[in-house]
């Protein structure tokens, strides 16, 4: 049997060895690539959870700002409606009023209608020298000013309705001018409100900004160290391949030398057996005593008989005569 330092594994043995040391090496350094992705993505769902809620308070302060801005036009709105309805009093008192229905704004006409039907509510009430067919045509006429005094007034409430006393024109242009001094100043309070409001979001946009920046980088790490993870455990896949492939070679060679061994002392043991410890022998032996039914061992020249018992021979003994000797006669 080979000493150990001849063995022939001792190459595959220290080979497999720097591979596993190599190994443990890559191990290490793909646990610390997925420690610091692990780290870039903590960070980076801590960030986006503040870009979040700065999200969220920036959405609120432009929803607050666009509500005031929208407020700020509807006082625009009015204070237009009101310096239209200034001009067209100014217009109807310097004579220049202008008939057709499109050209009137509606508090105009409304006011317009509702004096025809004071003025013809009032007649059929004073007027005792009415004759019933004037009268039913006042009646329809009234009807019909009623009509659309009713089909003016939903639009006059959206813009909240402005009384015109059209027989005192310069106390209405006045009055109105006083409230649309209001509505215009109502709408730059509200622009001023607004521009406060965006002074205060303009810090958290820059805030924002480089929330995301500062998420984006940390993504890119967590993307770059995972894929530096990978990288390793890809070279570690075929570098433990080429081990196993290793530890196979020597598990086989192991056996196939565990395997001559066991057959070498095997064979030593058959040859120095002796035929009395060889079964085999002792077997074969056996096999011919019944055959034959008499077995010679080790050359003695000792015969066992067969079953049938045998007569044992008579012994000769030489007889003795005992008596006094005479002479001779």
């Amino acid at each position: 049997m080979s000493d150990e330092s001849t063995n022939p594994d001792d190459d595959l043995r220290s080979r497999l060895h720097a591979m596993e040391t190599k190994i443990r090496r890559m191990r290490d350094n793909r646990n610390g690539h997925n420690e610091n992705a692990r780290r870039a993505a903590d960070s980076r769902n801590a960030v986006q959870e503040q870009a979040k809620g700065l999200r969220e308070t920036i959405d609120e302060l432009k929803a607050k700002q666009k509500e005031i801005r929208d407020e700020a036009r509807i006082h625009k709105a009015r204070r237009d409606e009101i310096q239209g309805h200034i001009r067209e009093i100014i217009s109807k008192k310097r004579g220049r009023w202008d008939e057709e229905r499109g050209s009137k704004s509606v508090v105009i006409e409304l006011s317009e209608t509702e004096g025809q039907i004071e003025k013809i509510e009032r007649r059929l009430e004073t007027d005792g020298r009415l004759k019933l067919e004037d009268e039913n045509k006042l009646l329809k006429e009234l009807k019909k000013l009623i009509g659309k005094r009713n089909e003016l007034l939903p639009a006059i409430k959206e813009h909240e309705a402005i009384t015109i006393d059209l027989g005192d024109m310069d106390e209405s242009i006045n009055r109105l001018k006083a409230e649309a001094d209001s509505e215009h100043q109502a709408m730059i309070d509200c622009h001023k409100q607004a521009d406060e409001i965006w002074e205060e979001i303009k810090p958290l946009f820059e805030e924002r900004d480089f929330l995301r920046a500062e998420g984006d980088r940390l993504h890119n790490a967590f993307i770059e160290a995972r894929k530096a993870a990978d990288e390793v455990h890809s070279e570690m896949k075929v570098l433990l391949d080429q081990v196993n492939e290793i530890r196979d070679s020597i598990k086989a060679a192991r056996e196939e030398r565990e395997k001559t061994i066991k057959d070498h002392n095997q064979s030593v043991r058959d040859a120095i057996r002796s035929p009395s410890e060889s079964e085999e022998l002792a077997g074969s032996l056996e096999a011919m005593f019944l055959e034959s039914g008499s077995l010679t061992l080790g050359g003695t020249g000792i015969e066992e008989e067969t079953d049938e018992p045998s007569t044992p021979k008579p012994r000769k003994s030489k007889k003795r005569k005992l008596g006094t000797t005479r002479g001779k006669v």
